[in-house]
């Protein structure tokens, strides 16, 4: 009894606190280095820009420095001009794409899987995939005109072939060992392909699609400088020809922005799709 009382009037010794985890802080510093890092070079590249012009490296007539740019930018926004030629372009460049990826897919994985289909087109195929999209430009323009229906047509042709491509080479480089368990448990071939090869050349594929969207957007702005009524193509155009200088950066700029967040959508896309890879 004696004894139990001494232990309960012992005095109670606090116990050390565990050590605080590093794992968060070290992960946080990581982050913040690899933001560093990736900035760092278009940090320099903008700062450069807008050195230059004010000490006299260049001309300020014809390159005017990076914050008389974006204030181009901001007073084109504010008056509705820049969203009305982003529109424009983006519209032309969405269903172009869209169409590109609703042929291309299926003709890849039709070509990639049947022998014969592929015989029977990679003639045609590499004639046109090693012809200039822009080089036939004034055939769009002769047979279609020179309204929507070319530049979405060009479209098409410029995103097609690398869709198509990689998709081709997506299927063609699935596991063989993947496909043969697949058949061996009873798949029929739209099961194969829905489970076993399109997920697998998930990646291959997204390339292409990456691939493509650079194109359509760089093709597209080719044909809006030709014959054009909006369009950042056509706002390039205009800003030059009236010596706007500040806009036809600010048109140069706004179409490297569309087409990074082009390439962030896809890439957010891709994970989605191939989140299983992860996983495994």
């Amino acid at each position: 009894m004696s004894s139990a009382i001494a232990e309960a009037a012992a005095p109670v010794v606090a116990q050390p606190a565990p050590p605080a985890p590093v794992h968060s802080s070290r992960r946080g510093t990581a982050v913040l280095w690899r933001v560093v890092r990736y900035t760092s070079a278009l940090a320099g590249f903008l700062a450069l820009w807008e050195v230059a012009p004010r000490i006299g490296l260049v001309d300020k007539v014809f390159l005017p420095p990076f914050s008389e740019v974006v204030g181009a930018l901001f007073a084109l926004g504010a008056n509705g001009q820049l969203w009305e030629h982003v529109s424009a372009s983006l519209s032309r460049a969405l269903v172009g794409l869209l169409v590109a990826v609703v042929v291309s897919i299926p003709l890849g994985v039709a070509i990639a899987w049947y022998r014969p289909v592929a015989e029977f087109l990679n003639p045609l195929l590499e004639l046109f995939r090693n012809t200039a999209a822009l080089a036939l430009l004034p055939v769009f323009v002769l047979i279609l005109g020179i309204g929507e229906t070319s530049k979405v047509a060009l479209v098409i042709y410029a995103s097609a072939f690398p869709i198509l491509l990689n998709t081709i080479s997506g299927v063609r480089t699935v596991d063989p060992l993947l496909v043969k368990s697949a058949r061996s448990l009873g798949l029929s071939p739209v099961r194969l392909f829905q489970k076993v090869v399109l997920p697998a050349a998930v990646p291959t594929i997204f390339t292409g699609l990456r691939m493509a969207a650079a194109s359509s957007i760089l093709v597209l702005i080719a044909a809006e400088m030709v014959g054009a009524k909006a369009g950042l193509g056509y706002l390039i155009t205009a800003a030059q020809l009236n010596f706007q200088i500040p806009n036809m950066y600010a048109g140069i700029v706004t179409i490297a922005l569309v087409g990074v967040a082009f390439n962030g959508v896809l890439v957010a896309i891709e994970g989605r799709l191939s989140g299983w890879r992860h996983t495994t």
